[in-house]
């Protein structure tokens, strides 16, 4: 009895020793996936022309190098824009702020080996203008979408200085930046300001992706291709046997040939027409995966110079 209690107490230690050593490296390990700490700092610099506020954005990991990933700027709670950090780690955003003292700050969502993080806020003092003018902004500032999706957004032009108008503005929305295979589109595509308004104008906007497509199998046994080359080679192979002893039918045979080619490769795999209902239309590839930085866009005129501002959303594919 006496051994098997000292057997049952050292498998007890041994257990308990093995517990102690996986607890720090179970710790360490968790360290590990949340990633490198990241710095993100914001400056900003209020334009005199056409009273636009630029916000630049720098993101580093703690070992000094570059993050990626979606950033945004941010007043309060109000979300003014996003946009994919660049192979520097840097984002520049030009933003209409409405006249007087705005406090902004930058958010960094983090990637697979960056924290989050959030700057100091930076203060701009944006001037009043005395020409008609409008400021953009889009909700959300980031999307994430898997190939196929589509996303839905909130386009919304706010008037500045509307009572300078003497006619309703038109304001035309696009946007630019999306990667291949995707498209967005306006409902409204244009929003009318009117004289002295002051309420946002809103738009839906919607962001397509396209999932991979899938082949389609020919629709006859047999390689078409095969036939169309070898039934006139057939027939011209045996028009010059037996233009062996008749030569005055040769040309004449080998005419023939030619023309049934032309004829085969007109009518079968080698003509775009047979090939397209007989394969089917291409494969489209899939929206190819990654963070982008979409630009939107919206273009007005005050009927002497044209009016452009812009806001920026992040869009991530996986």
């Amino acid at each position: 009895m006496r051994g098997i209690l000292c057997r049952c107490l050292r498998l007890e230690l041994v257990a308990g020793l093995g517990i102690a050593l996986a607890l720090p490296a179970a710790a360490i390990a968790a360290e590990n996936t949340r990633g490198l700490t990241t710095e993100t700092t914001l400056t900003v610099e209020a334009q005199e022309q056409d009273g636009h506020t630029q916000a630049n954005v720098t993101v580093v990991g703690e070992d000094g190098l570059a993050a990626t990933g979606a950033v945004i700027i941010r007043e309060g709670k109000l979300e003014l824009g996003g946009a994919a950090l660049d192979l520097k780690g840097q984002a520049t955003f030009e933003l209409a702020l409405p006249a007087g003292d705005h406090a902004l700050r930058a958010v960094y969502f983090g990637d697979a080996t960056h924290q989050r993080s959030t700057s100091e806020a930076a203060t701009a003092k944006a001037q009043a203008t005395a020409t008609p003018n409008f400021g953009i902004t889009v909700a959300p500032t980031t999307l994430t979408l898997t190939p196929g999706e589509s996303g839905s957004l909130i386009a919304s032009v706010t008037p500045l200085n509307s009572s300078a108008l003497t006619a309703p503005m038109f304001v035309t929305l696009s946007c630019s930046g999306l990667p291949d295979q995707a498209a967005c589109s306006f409902t409204p595509e244009n929003v009318e300001i009117l004289p002295n308004a002051t309420n946002a104008i809103t738009s839906s906007m919607i962001i397509v992706t396209q999932a991979a497509g899938v082949g389609t199998a020919s629709n006859r046994p047999g390689d078409p291709v095969a036939w169309a080359l070898l039934l006139p080679g057939a027939l011209g192979l045996g028009g010059l046997a037996w233009g062996v002893r008749r030569r005055q039918w040769l040309n004449r045979l080998t005419l023939l040939a030619l023309m049934g080619l032309v004829t085969m490769l007109g009518a079968t795999a080698c003509n775009a027409r047979y090939d397209y209902y007989n394969h089917g239309p291409p494969i489209p590839p899939a929206t190819p995966a990654g963070t982008y930085t979409v630009t939107v866009t919206a273009q007005a005129s005050n009927g002497v110079t044209a009016i452009t501002n812009s806001a920026k959303l992040a869009l991530t594919v996986q």
